[in-house]
């Protein structure tokens, strides 16, 4: 077991963490839980129709949906959990997380030891499971010297954690001065090291496969700049076609997906021609680039609640007190407030898969990540495709067959909200009973 790993067991043996009373409970996993339970619905969403489905019971065997009907089976010894009044739904999945990162840390994060790191992740991942994430994928560890989500991620595996199952992409691959590069952060003779810089084809190809070899699932990389990064643009293009070619083609040999941090059309269309598996956030793409991912099968990460909400305040003077970006930050948005508008009303007039990520952990820890399912619907997506975004297509993306719906066989990974989402879908942000894996880790009583 690596440092990391034994100091995350340290930290969680030792001590419980948690945000405004919003964690219940020890953070370490939980003793072994009955085996058998049945869950009393007063209404059920299974995570592919359009509308609610109605009263309906589910048994729960050792972690598996082994029932689902108007009535189940009751074993003896099972427990009877009574969701009567709420609504159950598959749990929750983000495609688009960073554990490790906080904004009030931004400007110091890299002066952040691994360890101070790791509790930050162990503080989130439990955060995120409350809420009724079940699973999520970080796409960029902060620490740029070593691999602390990854170590997080096998921490959660062996039960040493409790959290969502977690998909890393352990750094974002970046050019130098990219949206990746943390130079332009610090002072200029200060050294800063780095893992996740690659210039050129062939050091693109040799960090691409020590990303792979260290434990990452899925490889992101800066197909674009940035408006949180000081020394890029949002709609700047670092990676030629070539390079970009030779990282996914790299990544797919090895049998791992890619996908780009990507704003505007140029770096979306590369990456999409190179052969990704989804973009994230695509916040500058025009119709005919959203319709392009559509007829290629890629996924879009539109991360709403991190993006457009800027551009919509964009001249708000309260708001941008409140948040303490930079100034260059203001300025980016100012610049590319329409065209963020824009693409986001797109959304509802193409096809494109798109799967929810919130970026959480670019936002404070106490601004509820389901928000994004509110921001999707507000720019125009329908409450099933939101809701859908949130689990089976989120599942589909991540190719995780095993959750993201309700049915019978898959994992029990389930989650339940009083009210429904299809009449109110801020519900998403109340969400009062967790089950993973069939361990009940949140209870509302």
């Amino acid at each position: 077991m690596n440092r990391i790993a034994i100091l995350v067991q340290l930290i969680t043996l030792a001590a419980g963490v948690a945000i405004s009373g919003e964690c219940r409970g020890d953070p370490v996993a939980a003793p072994p839980p009955v085996s058998v339970v049945v869950l009393v619905a007063g209404n059920v969403w299974d995570g592919l129709a359009d509308a609610a489905l109605g009263p309906m019971e589910i048994l729960v065997r050792d972690g598996r949906i082994a029932a689902m009907g108007r009535t189940v089976e009751r074993p003896a010894g099972c427990r009877v959990v009574d969701l009567s009044k709420h609504t159950v739904t598959p749990g929750f999945i983000d495609c688009h997380v960073h554990v490790t990162m906080r904004p009030e840390d931004e400007g110091a994060i890299w002066a952040l030891a691994p360890a101070d790191k790791a509790v930050l992740g162990v503080q989130a991942l439990r955060v995120l499971l409350d809420r009724g994430f079940t699973t999520v994928r970080d796409l960029c560890d902060m620490d740029f010297g070593g691999y602390t989500t990854v170590s997080l991620q096998r921490a959660v595996e062996k039960g040493l954690v409790a959290g969502p199952r977690m998909i890393v992409a352990a750094h974002l691959v970046s050019t130098s001065g990219g949206h990746g590069d943390a130079r332009p952060l610090v002072a200029a003779q200060t050294p800063v090291a780095q893992n996740n810089l690659a210039d050129g084809v062939d050091e693109i190809r040799r960090v691409v496969r020590t990303e792979v070899s260290r434990g990452s699932q899925w490889i992101k990389f800066g197909a674009t700049g940035g408006f949180a990064s000081p020394a890029d643009d949002p709609a700047q293009v670092p990676y030629s076609q070539a390079e970009i070619d030779a990282l996914v083609s790299t990544a797919r040999d090895l049998g791992i997906p890619c996908t780009p941090h990507a704003y505007g059309d140029e770096g979306i269309r590369r990456s999409v021609m190179a052969g990704v598996r989804s973009v994230e956030h695509g916040s500058l793409a025009s119709l005919d680039t959203l319709k392009l991912l559509e007829a290629r099968g890629v996924f879009l990460v539109p991360t709403q609640i991190a993006v457009v909400r800027f551009a919509r305040l964009i001249d708000d003077d309260a708001f941008w007190t409140a948040v303490n970006e930079p100034a260059h930050v203001r300025a980016k948005y100012r610049k590319h407030a329409t065209a963020i508008l824009e693409s986001a009303r797109n959304l509802s007039n193409c096809g494109v898969k798109v799967a929810l990520g919130s970026d959480f952990g670019t936002f404070p820890l106490a601004q509820n990540n389901a928000t994004e399912f509110a921001e999707l619907v507000n720019n125009g997506l329908s409450i099933p495709r939101a809701l859908r975004a949130g689990t089976s297509v989120a599942a589909e993306l991540l190719m995780q067959d095993d959750i993201g719906i309700l049915a019978v066989g898959k994992a029990a990974d389930i989650i339940a909200m009083p009210g429904d989402p299809f009449d109110d879908i801020t519900v998403t942000e109340r969400v009062e009973f967790v089950m993973k894996g069939g361990v009940i880790t949140k209870d509302f009583r």
